[in-house]
């Protein structure tokens, strides 16, 4: 079952989330793992049905959940992971391969900061090739405690 919450009832913050995406990328720039989260998370709330983004908006800190906003009733796109990392890798002006680690690192922090049933309904709007990202990470993200729905 996919995601994890945080021990206690409080968003994680936000710096916490850019650390915890950073580690995982073993990207070395604050500023690139800023643009990563931001253009991951802009994909993202085009590809899921409005109602799924305002869960995850609620969920995270506001200097992301603003990419989720004013999509509520609105439908999600339907477009494929390899075209989810083709538009992660054009907001960012990077290499697609640089933007799968991207995308994966911040789906990696997402399914431990976003309740178990939340993040596993944004799964089931999405198609299967988008399993991987909804894989358990094979590390936890340090200070978060996991906790199954």
């Amino acid at each position: 079952m996919p995601g994890g919450k945080l021990g206690v009832s409080q968003k994680m913050k936000y710096d916490e989330f850019i650390k915890h995406v950073q580690s995982f990328s073993q990207v070395e720039s604050l500023d690139e793992v800023k643009r990563a989260v931001r253009a991951t998370l802009q994909t993202l709330a085009e590809r899921i049905p409005g109602n799924e983004a305002s869960k995850l908006a609620k969920q995270l800190p506001e200097e992301m959940s603003t990419h989720f906003q004013g999509r509520e009733n609105q439908p999600g796109s339907a477009f494929s992971l390899k075209e989810f990392y083709r538009r992660v890798s054009d907001r960012e002006s990077i290499d697609p391969a640089a933007a799968v680690v991207h995308v994966r690192a911040v789906f990696a922090v997402l399914n431990s900061a976003i309740v178990p049933a939340d993040f596993g309904e944004v799964q089931t709007t999405l198609t299967e090739d988008y399993e991987e990202l909804f894989a358990a990470p094979s590390v936890t993200v340090p200070g978060i405690r996991m906790i199954s729905s």
